[in-house]
């Protein structure tokens, strides 16, 4: 199922989507056919090799799509009640994190979890994204059924066509590309951006209530350093990639972590926070706040960048390590395994 393109869930969903269609003559041959599931707006974006089916919120409960009956069946999220159709051989389920545990209180924690036990029952496997996420998966759910841990992939978007800011010198700032949620840890950077006023901070996502919030903030405390972007474009971002001086994401919980390895495409030094999974994604190739006092992020920018630009060849080889098509190839080894 896929209902947004502009988040982590859209970008994973999107991808192995085109190359599921990309895939779908071959499989066809072998009398294999696809079928994606999705919001009657997003039907036939993935061209005429596939089929399209429409959600509802009533397949939480009853999801019934007559015959033939399915022999697999990919749930891209733990999202949501949608269930299974009836009569489904096999079918496996895509956990991408558990971060409500690291910032729901008691209560909202336990209705998750039960939450989620009950959908993982209607699964025979489950893939996450990262080591780190299946620990949560294996202690927190109880889970005790297959686990395949399959990295995502990251764009390489350098060869992209480029949509330059307007008033934002090249090369003089840097960057953090999120959803500006809570999570994600932006109000830090806010506070570094006051403790460094001679620093551009661009701080880039959608429109939301949260953004909205720390662009006031800004304005209220006179930051004229820090450039709050919404609804940038895909050129935009390109451009902001491009030209950042270095790539912050202090992300507070995160089950991988798209926007650093698309930095790294560029060979920029990326800062991150050692929490959740993004030491396992950043490797050796990233510098970690381990503090989010504003001093102390300035001292490790300045002092790490340094060794970081020195290193652009294998922050670009690490990047490239990330690619869709592997993640897909792993995905298609699932299939061709339930089918058998």
């Amino acid at each position: 199922m896929i209902d947004s393109l502009s988040d982590g869930l859209g970008e994973f969903s999107t991808q192995l989507c085109e190359r599921v269609a990309k895939a779908a003559p071959a499989w066809r041959e072998k009398n294999i056919h696809f079928h994606l599931h999705m919001p009657q707006r997003w039907h036939g974006r993935f061209g005429d090799n596939v089929s399209y089916i429409t959600t509802s919120k009533l397949q939480g409960y009853w999801h019934w799509q007559g015959r033939p009956h399915f022999s697999v069946w990919h749930a891209f999220n733990q999202l949501g009640r949608i269930i299974p159709p009836f009569f489904t051989s096999r079918s496996v389920l895509t956990i991408h994190d558990l971060n409500f545990l690291y910032h729901e209180n008691e209560r909202r924690q336990k209705r998750a979890l039960t939450k989620l036990r009950g959908r993982l029952r209607k699964f025979d496997e489950v893939t996450t994204l990262t080591r780190y996420v299946e620990k949560d998966i294996q202690q927190r759910l109880g889970w005790t059924g297959p686990v395949t841990v399959i990295p995502n992939g990251a764009r390489d978007l350098t060869s992209h066509a480029q949509e330059p800011i307007p008033d934002l010198p090249a090369g003089r700032f840097l960057l953090h590309l999120s959803r500006l949620a809570a999570s994600k840890n932006p109000g830090c950077l806010v506070e570094l951006a006051a403790a460094w006023p001679e620093q551009v901070i661009v701080l880039a996502g959608p429109y939301s209530v949260e953004a909205e919030h720390f662009r006031m903030q800004a304005q209220r405390r006179g930051l004229h350093n820090l450039r709050l972007l919404r609804e940038v474009s895909d050129a935009q971002k390109t451009w902001l990639y491009a030209h950042c001086q270095a790539f912050l994401f202090p992300s507070l919980t995160e089950g991988f972590g798209l926007p650093p390895l698309e930095a790294m495409h560029f060979g920029k030094p990326v800062f991150l926070s050692d929490r959740t999974s993004l030491p396992e994604v950043g490797g050796s190739c990233a510098s970690y706040f381990k503090s989010f006092d504003p001093l102390a992020m300035r001292n490790q920018i300045e002092t790490d960048s340094p060794g970081l630009l020195a290193r652009t060849a294998a922050i670009r080889t690490h990047a490239a390590n990330f690619s869709w098509d592997k993640t897909m190839v792993e995905y298609m080894k699932i299939y061709q395994r339930m089918l058998a």
